[in-house]
């Protein structure tokens, strides 16, 4: 199992060979990219930023979360933050299962428990250098 956060660019390639098992029927592969407008308006790129140290809790948290729905820890779930242009790779997350519907059931709960829970900050930038921060997940006040 693999989580973790990157200044590098995402290598799809690489997070799947790292999960290869004779074992697993089925590998599912998610790939968000920065896209080039959001709401209706021009993007031009974005910037992500977190606290590092409590986002690689909850990342880890989401990815025992996923693996244990699974029912296994071949996964791994991967998010840039820094500066992206449209077209990069922002977050990746792969799974592979002995069987598809369960590979794709995970990606899924993977990618929105991600986006519910995970403290991410973004700031879209657009073509007239102006700059938004927008809405991220709420930080849980008790996580138990």
């Amino acid at each position: 199992m693999r989580a973790h956060f990157t200044r590098d660019p995402i290598d799809p390639a690489e997070l799947l060979d790292d999960l290869a098992t004779s074992a697993d029927g089925a590998t599912v592969l998610f790939l968000g990219h920065v896209r080039d407008r959001n709401e209706g308006q021009e993007v031009t790129g974005i910037r992500y930023d977190a606290y590092v140290e409590m986002a690689e809790r909850t990342l880890a948290e989401i990815a025992a979360d996923t693996a244990a729905r699974l029912g296994t820890s071949h996964l791994a779930l991967v998010h840039r933050l820094g500066e992206l242009a449209v077209g990069e790779v922002s977050v990746a997350i792969a799974v592979a299962s002995p069987h598809r519907a369960e590979a794709f059931d995970a990606c899924r709960f993977a990618i929105e428990e991600l986006k519910r829970r995970l403290p991410i900050w973004k700031e879209e930038h657009y073509p007239d250098r102006s700059a938004r921060w927008l809405p991220g997940a709420a930080v849980a006040e008790d996580r138990g």
